[in-house]
């Protein structure tokens, strides 16, 4: 049985009330952290691909600021995950857990924190892609697993010195076969009138093999504790329309409903890398706003329990194809302004 569960594992599958956390060993194993400072207006994300070539693991680094539009990445030579708890691992460059984040990705791109007061996924059966996780090889599973936490440490962004305690604290895992789907879209927000309050959306066109379907899941974290998750295609389905600059999602069960509006400026946005696992390298992927504005009302049997807004979202419209577009339309434009 043993051998049988690992080998359903490393299709990226995980079994009811099993550990999401842990590494599948499939092509890409994604971990990210944000952190959110509402008192000054400032967001820092790390993210950490674990990916596997012919020759080897290898890792996509990244560290990105908000305000400023900072950003350091890399592909790191040395890399690891944790086949028994989340871990990821490359060298020097980067070590995280559950309660700690060290990044070095030289001079100007150091953070360094212990992470306190977690608020963790609560429901054991299933995690944030509940019933899909059940699903072998998909090309793409997310798992928010920490919905609140406090920090305390450091960040050095280009060369200026950030004090991180008391920012809010939010962690999610991703992985897949073959790396990320071919579009997607997601957000995540803290910094709300309640610190308890967190949001957190994935979407995207999920396959394995002749399935092909496009999904979105929704959490929402209650200041009482209570985590809503909304998004199963039959139960609860929820719609997006997304576009350059805004992204909208409406839907829920017979029981909770949900709205989420979010803007920001497309020309804002940091591009963040993407692996090609196989390829051994990174490419531009994903345009993530580390501070847009995204609002939401949930309401339970017709009774709102929750509306508020934040100004310090993280939105994001993923695909290879759109990133690239995005920089050339960059380039145009810096082109037009020099000429």
């Amino acid at each position: 049985m043993p051998g049988l569960l690992a080998r359903y594992r490393r299709t990226g599958a995980d079994m009811p009330f099993g550990n999401p956390l842990a590494a599948h060993g499939v092509a890409m194993e994604g971990y990210f952290w944000r952190f959110t400072q509402r008192d000054t207006g400032r967001v820092l994300i790390a993210l950490a691909g674990i990916n596997r070539a012919a020759d080897g693991p290898w890792a996509t680094l990244g560290l990105g600021a908000h305000p400023g539009g900072f950003l350091r990445t890399a592909a790191h030579p040395v890399a690891s995950a944790d086949p028994h708890g989340l871990g990821a691992f490359a060298g020097s460059a980067f070590h995280g857990t559950r309660d700690r984040l060290r990044v070095d990705l030289g001079p100007g791109a150091r953070i360094d924190v212990r992470i306190t007061d977690r608020f963790e996924w609560p429901r054991r059966r299933l995690g944030g892609s509940s019933v899909f996780h059940t699903v072998p090889a998909l090309n793409q599973y997310w798992h928010p697993w920490l919905l609140g936490g406090r920090a305390e440490g450091w960040a050095d962004v280009d060369g200026e010195r950030w004090d991180l305690d008391g920012a809010q604290v939010y962690g999610e895992k991703n992985w897949g076969r073959g790396g990320f789907p071919e579009a997607w879209w997601w957000g995540q927000a803290q910094g709300f009138d309640d610190p308890r309050v967190c949001v957190a959306f994935a979407g995207g066109v999920v396959t394995a093999g002749p399935l092909r379907t496009e999904v979105t899941a929704v959490v929402v974290a209650l200041p009482d504790g209570t985590v809503v998750r909304v998004g199963n295609p039959v139960l609860s389905p929820v719609r997006a329309r997304v576009d350059d600059e805004s992204w909208q999602l409406s839907g829920g069960s017979r029981r909770w409903s949900v709205e989420i509006r979010g803007e920001a400026r497309r020309g804002d946005a940091h591009v963040l890398p993407v692996p090609l696992p196989a390829q051994h390298r990174n490419v531009p992927g994903a345009l993530e706003h580390l501070g847009g504005r995204l609002s939401v009302t949930l309401s339970h049997n017709g009774r709102c329990r929750l509306s508020g807004a934040s100004h310090l979202a993280g939105l994001e419209w993923g695909g290879i194809s759109r990133a690239h577009d995005e920089l050339r339309r960059r380039e145009r434009a810096c082109g037009d302004t020099q000429n």
